[in-house]
């Protein structure tokens, strides 16, 4: 009676639970009946006593058994002449679920965020801190001002796209027509809308590696292939990508070539030239994030945007969040009009609507006349954070480091080579919060510092725990 047959691809608990529903279906197992023991089953069926615990946990779950200590496992009276319908088995389903992985280490650290542990030192939020983030002085708003405004098209609020067109004329010296600008819920957004119109399930794409987008689960939700292709000082190595695009015929090439997340690099404008020769003789589009932009260290002509290069093929992200606080929620994406109101209409199909509240704030901070000479203050600040975490780094001769030109992070290179998941977990035990660089690649060496989190207060305590951390590590080398 206890014979198992095992079909490939079934998990052996799932034919297990079918085998005993079945023999209740056919009577082969009257209620109150009691079934063999865990052991026994196991040896029955020839597997792990735990599969067997595990399908009994399931049966016991739906009500068609009962255990009991000291009694044993016995069919359900109580379930007796009740339909033995095939029930859905959601857990399968939601095991496919992309958004619902979580690193361990993750899940570690956001518990650490949430106890707000004074022991803790923060790095990895991907975040200004609260003191750094400008503020603006709005006018009184009424709420028949808001439902006035709310006259807007599918692209977005008007006066935002015109505001956002003028600041681009001024930061770079180029124009993006306001009609060529689809206003969107932050960068993620833009991303998302791409890969559901532009790409099909299957399709591959290549990235930076490092690359952030490594970390993102929408790619793995919409069945994009994603493609690390190695970095240099200057950025994307181009031999790499050409060889990729041929290997794998991809269908659009992701750069963040200015401050990169999250290693900080800036791509050379020679790179940057020959990236987008390169694209145009496969014709490959480019998507260009380029939400750090306003976050530059150095001349804003020394780091065009690709989108001034090749207006035509790159598809040009850029983002106010990183600036006005992740809550703001605005991003914007330039592409041909005719793309954008594709995009547009498919965010209307699947009714991603766009509050008009933080559009009408942005376009608010974005006209402020001290919108200028704020942003300067806070790149200056946010700089000499950057430099204070560099001077630390670059004094401890067990790490590689490279000041950044921009941007919120810095990249420190384990010089030993690769960390071991016992030596990632003396971050965690010493309360220095950073980002592992196997959220963003394969590599197991380097770590990733929010640098704007670490003020005059702090500095110390940063040093302190780095050297521990650093240290510890050596030691058990």
């Amino acid at each position: 009676m206890w014979s198992l047959k095992k079909e490939k691809g079934v998990p052996v608990y799932v034919s297990i639970i079918e085998l005993i529903l079945s023999y209740i279906k056919n009577g082969d197992l009257l209620p109150g009946e009691h079934l063999p023991s865990e052991r026994k089953l196991a040896t029955y069926f020839q597997v792990n006593r735990s599969t067997v615990v595990h399908a009994l946990d399931e049966l016991v779950s739906l009500g068609w058994i009962i255990r009991k200590q000291g009694s044993g496992t016995f069919v359900n009276e109580g379930k007796w002449g009740i339909s033995t319908t095939p029930r859905t088995d959601w857990r399968l389903y939601l095991e496919q679920n992309a958004f619902a992985k979580v690193d361990p280490f993750t899940e570690q650290i956001e518990r650490l965020i949430k106890q707000s542990d004074t022991n803790v030192l923060d790095l990895y939020t991907g975040e200004l801190p609260m003191d750094l983030i400008p503020s603006f002085s709005f006018p009184p708003l009424t709420w028949k001002h808001f439902l006035e405004e709310e006259q807007q098209n599918d692209l977005g609020y008007l006066p935002l796209r015109q505001s956002i067109s003028r600041q681009t004329e001024k930061d770079y010296g180029f124009s993006l027509p306001s009609e060529s600008l689809l206003i969107t819920s932050g960068a993620q957004q833009a991303l998302f809308l791409i890969l559901q119109v532009l790409l099909q399930s299957g399709d591959s794409v290549a990235i930076e590696d490092p690359s952030f987008l490594y970390a993102l689960p929408i790619f793995q939700a919409a069945g994009i292939r994603l493609y690390g292709v190695k970095m240099d000082q200057e950025g994307i190595n181009l031999e790499a990508l050409e060889k990729m695009i041929r290997q794998h015929r991809v269908k659009m090439v992701m750069v963040n070539p200015s401050f990169q997340n999250p290693t900080g690099k800036t791509m050379s404008m020679e790179r940057r030239q020959a990236l987008v020769k390169l694209c145009q003789n496969y014709q490959v589009p480019i998507l260009e994030d380029d939400v750090f932009a306003n976050l530059n260290f150095v001349p804003s002509d020394q780091i065009l945007p690709l989108k001034k290069l090749d207006p035509e093929n790159v598809l040009y992200i850029g983002s106010l969040s990183k600036i006005l606080g992740s809550t703001t929620k605005i991003g914007w994406l330039s592409a041909p009009t005719s793309v954008n109101q594709q995009l547009a209409e498919a965010r209307k199909m699947m009714d991603f609507s766009l509050s008009i509240f933080p559009q009408l704030l942005a376009n608010l901070a974005l006209t402020d006349k001290e919108f200028s000479s704020k942003i300067t203050h806070l790149k200056q600040t946010v700089e000499q954070r950057g430099k204070s975490v560099f001077d630390v780094l670059d004094k401890m001769v067990e790490w590689d480091v490279t000041m950044p030109k921009g941007g919120f992070y810095i990249w420190a290179t384990w010089k030993q080579g690769k960390l071991r998941p016992k030596d990632w977990t003396i971050f965690l035990q010493e309360g220095l919060l950073i980002a592992p660089s196997f959220f963003f690649s394969e590599n197991q060496d380097s770590i990733r510092i929010n640098f704007t989190r670490v003020d005059e207060n702090n500095l110390l305590i940063l040093k302190e725990k780095l050297r521990a951390v650093t240290q510890k590590i050596a030691m058990d080398s």
